[in-house]
């Protein structure tokens, strides 16, 4: 078993073992969270002689190589935050592939208070969490300082308007001896978690509805639908109904991120990997309302129907745009400007789209192959037609 140690904490996984390959996935919109429930990076990789296995599916791996991927063996699709921290501070990764759902988080008050809009929150309260793991990165905070401080610019306020109170929550779920029992598919997680209520990922919510802070920051759309339908609290100003996109970047565009090792020694199930992915993102591109049901048990949407809205204009295919690529630079700039990473990279150097163009290449090759005889019978004597009739 292997182990390594950050901060004074143990982490463990398993040996390396290049006849397989894990992954881990975000409770976000990505291809790999479509393809954990129809399995097509799982026949690709077998095609190579690579098992296909979620992180969890074995208690030799604990929940952190997900957060500091401490696993080479190993592909994570999730929030920019922790890639981003893990890429700066922790070890060497390539960015292979990224989705943008193009949402920048809510200011929520309490449904019934006397504020409106953000101008109303002049000399009130808002909360920030702070997680206390110190070994995983403190993705909620991030993005919720990197919110409120966007939704006060844009209403011509700063931090000096208002004040800013902090929230410690222990975030020590990864170590609780149910979460470490074997997972065979990350719907497990949010079964156990139940995704849609758990208190445990809206930290602030009770001191809202609680009176000790005015207002609080939340993601557009996904939670947002989830907290006003108790009736309890409403958004006041929505950074994703502004038409710039840089103001979009709430813990997104996704990162599908693997180590430099597994690039440099084992390529080619890099590029199977990818292969399939494209291909899960073309299938979840034509068929969005089915894809919105697989989503729906690992997002924090209201329903199948809500996810359906949130990814109506997502292009599920993996891309590593100038575009996304851009949005990330912005994030990993705000990271390193408010201390949550030391050190600083080039997001466009990070990209290594060598992978998911050979991937492209090798899919139009197959596809070709497979039209340019679709229509053409094969030729076949009577001898042998014969001896295939059947009755």
């Amino acid at each position: 078993m292997a182990t390594m140690t950050i901060k004074g904490k143990q982490m463990r996984s398993v040996d390396v073992d290049w006849k397989e390959f894990y992954y881990t996935n975000c409770a976000l919109i990505s291809p790999s969270n479509v393809d954990q429930e129809i399995g097509w990076v799982k026949e690709e990789l077998k095609k190579i002689g690579v098992a296909y296995k979620f992180l969890r599916s074995t208690v030799e791996n604990d929940w952190y190589p997900h957060y500091v991927h401490n696993l080479d063996n190993l592909m994570r699709y999730g929030g920019c935050f922790p890639a981003i921290h893990t890429q700066a501070d922790i070890r060497r990764t390539k960015l292979i592939g990224t989705t943008h759902v193009y949402e920048g988080g809510c200011m929520l008050v309490r449904a019934r208070d006397d504020i409106y809009r953000m101008t109303d929150l002049k000399g009130k309260r808002i909360g920030l969490s702070k997680s206390l793991n110190v070994i995983k990165n403190d993705w909620w905070r991030v993005q919720e300082e990197q919110g409120i401080e966007l939704m006060l610019r844009m209403n011509g306020m700063t931090r000096d308007d208002v004040e800013i109170v902090d929230f410690p929550y222990p975030d020590d779920w990864y170590d609780k001896p149910e979460m470490l029992m074997p997972m065979e598919n990350p719907s497990e997680l949010w079964l156990k978690r139940d995704i849609k209520h758990d208190l445990g990922y809206r930290p602030l919510e009770m001191p809202l509805l609680e009176g000790k802070i005015d207002a609080i920051y939340t993601q557009s759309k996904a939670f947002q639908h989830l907290q006003e339908q108790t009736s309890k609290v409403k958004a006041i100003e929505n950074l994703s109904n502004y038409p710039d996109w840089t103001l979009q970047g709430a813990n997104v565009p996704a990162t599908m991120t693997v180590t430099e090792i597994a690039c440099q020694e084992h390529p080619e199930i890099i590029v199977a990997m990818m292969k399939a992915m494209i291909k899960v993102g073309r299938w979840s591109n034509e068929h969005k309302h089915a894809a919105a049901v697989i989503l729906n048990k690992g997002t924090y949407y209201l329903d199948a129907e809500d996810t359906y809205r949130g990814i109506k204009q997502v292009d599920m295919v993996p891309t590593l745009s100038p575009y996304n690529l851009e949005a990330l630079q912005i994030n990993k700039d705000f990271m390193l400007s408010h201390g949550y990473i030391e050190n600083d990279f080039d997001v466009f150097e990070w990209a290594a789209p060598e992978f998911l163009e050979k991937a492209a290449a090798e899919l139009a090759e197959e596809e070709w192959e497979l039209r340019k005889t679709s229509r053409i019978p094969s030729v076949t004597t009577l001898e042998d037609a014969m001896t295939a009739r059947l009755g």
